[in-house]
């Protein structure tokens, strides 16, 4: 059950990421579910652990993914195009 937990709240990042990124039109819903989930482990690796995927889902492990798909976001935008939008 926990893992269709973190493919929901992965795919709701991934979404809202590519929302602020203006990225949505050009993404399908896996992508979304993925960049989401790599955002969260990102987030994890730059705020110490403490967005890990072990820990329970809250505000603060939600806004931590969400901010590690928007760094994962840009990172792709700029290998894909040369510059950030």
């Amino acid at each position: 059950m926990g893992i269709i937990i973190w493919l929901v709240v992965g795919g709701i990042c991934g979404w809202l990421a590519s929302m602020i990124m203006r990225t949505d039109g050009q993404q399908g819903i896996i992508l979304n579910v993925v960049v989401g989930i790599v955002g969260a482990a990102i987030a994890g690796f730059i705020f110490g652990g403490s967005a890990s995927l072990n820990n329970g889902i809250t505000l603060q492990t939600f806004l931590y993914s969400l901010l590690g798909a928007v760094v994962l976001l840009a990172i792709v935008n700029l290998v894909r195009r040369g510059s950030v939008r």
